[in-house]
């Protein structure tokens, strides 16, 4: 077996093989089947499973943003652009932030987002039942209706829209009071890169992307963002009640 297909059979079982499994075992025990129904349901999981791992990051992130007014003190008191990123490392790091925490919760999305596109791609005909695990039962056909509406299985340019709609209010959400880095090194040029990149680009990526694929993929990034954008308003809240 070829490296590739070595690393694409571990992903396919690690984490293609139980995300469509779950979605199967979940679609059989809702009322009427709804494969939409089933899709949030798995995505609320995923991110309740997931909660201790982005709350961290997001909480790193709100730390960032009230850490601001030291941070520009730093950046007027060191003008070398080498001193001004030794002494902003070193500042994180006495602090327990990370500028680059903002970007954790995409990433930990994109291997979710892979497995579920795989999912759609080939979980949708009758032979993929046959991956099933012998405690799952086979629905002998899967139905790719939302609430008899819309098909997961095609394209729909109003879930795209609404995926890149979620998508730009969590980022802005979350980077609303993001410092401005300046001229703090390069460590701190990419955060800011980055920072701008997850508010306006992500969002117009987000929608090219869903544009053509199956709508169940769109529908997942909604259902993400908006339990992301949930958990920060909490974070926000709570930083915001224990500064007052």
């Amino acid at each position: 077996m070829q490296p590739m297909e070595l690393i694409i059979t571990i992903f396919n079982e690690s984490l293609t093989r139980p995300v469509f499994n779950l979605l199967v075992w979940i679609y059989n025990i809702i009322p009427g089947q709804d494969f939409g129904i089933a899709i949030i349901a798995v995505t609320v999981l995923l991110r309740v499973a997931l909660y201790p791992l982005s709350n961290k990051a997001l909480k790193s992130q709100r730390a960032l943003q009230e850490l601001q007014p030291k941070i520009k003190e730093i950046q007027k008191k060191f003008k070398n652009r080498e001193e001004q990123a030794k002494a902003m490392m070193e500042f994180y790091k006495e602090h327990k932030v990370n500028p680059f925490s903002g970007c954790l919760p995409l990433l930990i999305q994109l291997p979710l987002l892979i497995a579920l596109y795989r999912v759609f791609l080939t979980g949708l005909n009758p032979d993929s039942l046959e991956s099933l695990y012998s405690f799952v039962q086979s629905p002998g056909v899967l139905d790719p209706m939302f609430l008899g509406l819309v098909d997961l299985a095609q394209p729909s340019h109003a879930l795209a829209i609404l995926a890149g709609v979620s998508q730009f209010l969590q980022a802005k959400t979350a980077f609303a009071k993001m410092p401005s880095m300046g001229a703090a090194g390069k460590g701190a040029d990419f955060s800011k890169s980055m920072q701008q990149s997850m508010i306006y680009m992500m969002p117009l990526f987000m929608v090219f992307i869903a544009w053509n694929l199956p709508a169940g993929l769109a529908l997942y990034w909604v259902v993400t963002m908006l339990f992301s954008l949930g958990q920060q308003l909490v974070v926000n809240k709570t930083f915001s009640s224990n500064k007052a």
